[in-house]
């Protein structure tokens, strides 16, 4: 049997219920007690065949972050996309809906 590995995630509410902050660490990854402002988080549940989600962000995160944040978000998925299907067609489309995704929230495409 291989080595188990552990990622953390803490998340701090208000009295709301409502995130203030998020802090995450990976340590085979190198990743100890960083603070993050948002998470988008997916799991496939084979069983069932369906995505199971997290999706958290504080509340002080400003509009302007979260749209360039959704817009690597979608750019990373249609890159994983293309490496998990080998589908270029596919993956061209949805990199074509980030670049408009982009363009229509004046987002820097670095």
């Amino acid at each position: 049997m291989g080595k188990n590995t552990n990622i953390s995630i803490e998340v701090a509410l208000d009295e709301n219920k409502i995130p203030e902050k998020i802090v995450w660490s990976a340590p085979d990854g190198g990743v100890n007690e960083e603070e993050a402002q948002a998470l988008l988080m997916s799991l496939w549940d084979g069983k069932n065949q369906e995505t199971l989600r997290m999706d958290l962000w504080v509340k002080e995160m400003p509009i302007d972050q979260m749209n360039v944040f959704f817009h690597q978000s979608l750019v990373t998925m249609s890159q994983t996309f293309l490496r998990a299907t080998q589908d270029e067609k596919m993956a061209a489309t949805m990199n074509d809906f980030c670049d408009y995704f982009a363009e229509k929230l004046n987002i820097d495409r670095k």
